[in-house]
């Protein structure tokens, strides 16, 4: 028997599984570590705190288990965060994380000086507060004593291989949310790093994700019960190898996730874009390209709803006070760490419209989860006139979960959710990644062909998308006519 492990560097845990040649998931395990608020919007993690959490989740893993069968390892992580080393490969910081919302000068600059036109050319995208770029020119002009120890600069996922192999390296699908890719070429953009004051010997190498990077280490090797023999590919951004998991491989396929941010990811295969839209153009790992919109708060609005202001768990209890779907009178913006698709606002925060003395906790509550839905359909329209046809989409992430969210969400975008039988996001799709960097399949598309199995199909309701589509029009008119009050509120 031979194993696969995926490994998933979220935000908030990782979480790891262990996977037989057949696809079948015979374990996982999930470890918790801290997120560090220093200010408000600010957003950090301590690298320290990712490696620990797997060196105390991979015993647990491969306990009742021959650990010297692991064929290969696969890391999918969080997108955007800057890691940098020292010349001994030391942490230098604190890692700025992907929903940090610092950088709101920096990505002003890119985009009204350097121009969005010219950033699009290097690139294939635009500046966003959260991509890694502009957190390096952030340190740059706050941390210049930090900016000047650099010698490596990377990704979290990225981190993880480099403990596990020794090698610097990245993916060119989590690379290309950094703005230091152009994309298009799958190379780094000469003209980027320039702009942030890096140099190509600071990067790491590129490779696809499913490419072996390099074997786990003896010390590593010894220390775990693995065979030095077993491989690590270069694995993916957290979106990317989802997409890998809810077999979103080829030109034209969708996925949704509800995870902490929400995101719409649709492959390609082909490059494209548009530098006027807020939308992502990035590497995919099945060695093509995507669309993607990314919300940043989705499930992370129903738990800060329930946990924090309602004082619940109980969210099916939530779910089922919820009354008739369609008519609510009270909206919901879901910004509540700024946003980045497709209004790109770092000072835009969460906001209820709509409230009356009559307004029950049940309609505050469906507010909160239509507001999420309206907010993915804002991505959809944008990536309607790039004329790709959406009639279809995986759904997976925690908010996945929820049979009213589900129901909301197909309604909203008036499209098919087909939900996966096996649900495991980033962490199958590394483990996917791993197995075709191993050899066992030719390609990821072949892999997915055989392990890909939907469970249940949403399907829209005529009456309910005539209902959403009207909410939808007023929701719409909420966000310009608040705009500028937010900054001027921040102020």
């Amino acid at each position: 028997m031979e194993y696969y492990i995926g490994i998933d560097l979220g935000t908030s845990s990782v979480k790891l599984l262990l996977v037989d040649s057949e696809g079948k998931i015979l374990n996982t395990v999930t470890k918790e570590y801290p997120v560090n608020y220093p200010r408000s919007g600010w957003s950090e993690q301590n690298a320290a705190d990712w490696w620990s959490a797997v060196g105390e989740a991979l015993p647990e893993l491969l306990r009742g288990f021959d650990g010297r069968a692991v064929r290969a390892i696969g890391v999918a992580g969080q997108m955007h965060g800057l890691v940098v080393l020292d010349k001994d490969d030391n942490v230098i910081r604190p890692t700025i994380l992907w929903n940090d919302g610092r950088t709101d000068k920096e990505t002003a600059y890119l985009n009204e000086v350097i121009g969005k036109e010219k950033l699009f050319e290097y690139t294939g995208n635009i500046a966003f507060a959260g991509f890694t770029a502009p957190k390096i020119m952030w340190l740059r002009e706050n941390e210049p004593e930090n900016f000047a120890k650099i010698s490596k600069i990377m990704l979290p996922k990225d981190y993880i291989n480099y403990l596990l192999t020794g090698t610097h390296c990245t993916d060119y699908s989590d690379a290309a949310g950094m703005l230091l890719l152009d994309v298009k070429n799958k190379c780094w953009s000469r003209e980027m790093l320039d702009i942030c004051g890096t140099t190509e010997e600071q990067m790491p190498k590129l490779y696809e994700s499913f490419e072996v990077v390099g074997t786990v280490k003896q010390d590593i090797a010894e220390k775990f019960g693995l065979n030095p023999d077993t491989v690590v590919v270069a694995g993916a951004g957290d979106n990317a190898a989802a997409a890998v998991g809810t077999a979103t491989v080829g030109n034209g396929k969708c996925n949704i996730s509800l995870g902490t941010s929400g995101t719409i990811f649709v492959s390609s295969d082909s490059f494209s874009g548009d530098a006027a839209q807020a939308i992502h153009s990035f590497c995919h790992s099945d060695g093509g390209y995507h669309l993607m919109g990314c919300i940043l708060s989705a499930a992370s609005c129903n738990k800060w709803f329930c946990d924090e202001i309602l004082n619940t768990k109980d969210y099916k209890a939530e779910e089922d006070a919820v009354g008739k779907l369609g008519k609510n009178e009270v909206f919901f913006l879901p910004y509540l760490m700024g946003e980045r698709s497709p209004i790109n606002d770092v000072n835009a925060t969460g906001m209820f419209i709509g409230l009356r003395p009559n307004t029950s906790r049940a309609d505050m509550y469906g507010a909160v989860l239509e507001g999420v839905a309206f907010a993915i359909k804002d991505n959809l329209e944008i990536i309607k006139q790039f004329g790709i046809d959406v009639t279809s989409s995986c759904l997976c992430g925690g908010g996945a979960k929820s049979k009213l969210w589900r129901k909301i969400l197909a309604n909203v975008l008036d499209i098919e959710l087909n939900i996966p039988l096996t649900e495991q996001g980033p962490g199958y799709g590394s483990a996917i990644l791993a197995m075709v960097g191993a050899g066992q399949f030719d390609s990821v598309k072949t892999a997915t062909d055989k392990f890909f199995e939907i469970k249940e199909t949403v399907t829209p309701d005529k009456e309910l998308v005539a209902l959403y589509a009207d909410r939808y029009a007023k929701y719409r008119k909420i966000y310009p006519a608040v705009k500028k009050l937010y900054k001027e509120i921040k102020e």
